[in-house]
């Protein structure tokens, strides 16, 4: 099978992409803006596979992605606008890539008659819930613009399957992290800010719960929703790890041989939720289980990025996380995604 990866450059893409060439004889087209959040560096132990090969190009357009799609069997649709904060501060760049991007890729795939498109969307949709777990029937009620271009986003990919039949399939996680994430985002963040020994900025009383996924777990459900998932249907991913943000502070403190005096609190974030948790027993289905224990994921990932600084540095000065620090600006922590 060839299969379109649009933002395989990106944080769950590039590993996705890594994911399917080590375990299948599948080929791998990788689209990609290379917007601030996307890197070929992100895939350079894999740029010399013969089966993998990128395109520079943007969802939004329609001829160079038919150009990229054309030949492949099937897409695997990342590409998107992700963090929380910057859909706060900047909205029309999500709706624009999340609903506009991913109308783009369902028409293009139904006019070039795909066996399978896959929406990987992400469990923000339901908002947030006090006590149990959403299932995939209940409502969506996103609360922050960047949740919002999501749901956008599943519903005009659903639309394609009941309006034209086209075979779409829709995946929502819980947070994700491992390898090549942007350091903008909570568990990089904050690994790197306190390997280079500064502080890290907490969010409000720190006790927002989120469930954390590991990216290894999340590319294997993807994959058995690509080849396995009925076309019409949504399938949650969970890691069933909940933690408060607090709690994962503590554990990311101890990893990188910090202590409290490294915790800084700062003003909670706009329409900030209290907690996610999604059922994953409709996956559970299709034979998929998480197969990372937490702890030793956030080991191994603490590791990477000690172990990868050539990767993320550019990438943190970019930021001006060090420079906003030092002069008392304050970086809340973000949500863990694309």
């Amino acid at each position: 099978m060839r299969l379109l990866v649009t933002g395989g450059a990106g944080f769950i893409g590039s590993n996705y992409a890594r994911w399917v060439l080590a375990r299948t004889d599948d080929a791998v087209v990788v689209y990609d803006a290379l917007t601030y959040a996307g890197s070929r560096e992100s895939l350079r132990d894999v740029q010399g596979d013969p089966r993998l090969v990128f395109v520079q190009g943007d969802v939004c357009d329609r001829e160079g992605l038919a150009r990229a799609m054309a030949g492949c069997d099937a897409v695997v649709h990342f590409a998107a606008e992700s963090h929380v904060d910057r859909s706060i501060a900047a909205p029309d760049a999500f709706v624009h890539t999340n609903c506009d991007g991913t109308n783009v890729v369902c028409d293009t795939a139904r006019q070039l008659g795909l066996r399978k498109v896959v929406q990987v969307s992400t469990d923000e949709v339901y908002g947030s819930i006090g006590e149990g777990s959403f299932a995939e029937t209940d409502r969506l009620a996103p609360r922050s613009p960047y949740s919002a271009s999501k749901a956008g986003a599943d519903l005009i990919a659903l639309a394609y399957w009941e309006t034209f039949g086209l075979p779409v399939s829709i995946t929502r996680s819980s947070n994700n992290f491992g390898p090549f994430q942007h350091p903008e985002k909570l568990i990089p963040l904050f690994t790197t800010s306190l390997l280079d020994g500064r502080t890290v900025p907490l969010y409000g009383d720190g006790l927002n719960v989120r469930d954390w996924c590991h990216v290894d777990d999340n590319c294997a459900a993807i994959d058995a929703v690509l080849r396995l998932g009925r076309p019409g249907e949504i399938y949650n991913i969970a890691g069933g790890n909940e933690l408060t943000n607090r709690d994962l502070t503590e554990r990311l403190l101890a990893l990188c041989g910090r202590d409290e005096s490294f915790v800084r609190y700062v003003d909670d974030r706009l329409g900030h939720d209290r907690r996610y948790s999604v059922d994953a027993a409709k996956i559970a289905g299709l034979g998929w289980s998480p197969g990372r224990e937490l702890d030793e994921a956030l080991v191994s990932t603490v590791d990477w990025y000690r172990g990868n600084r050539w990767w993320w540095e550019p990438l943190s000065k970019a930021m001006g996380v060090g420079a906003a620090e030092g002069a008392g600006g304050d970086r809340g922590a973000g949500e863990a995604r694309r």
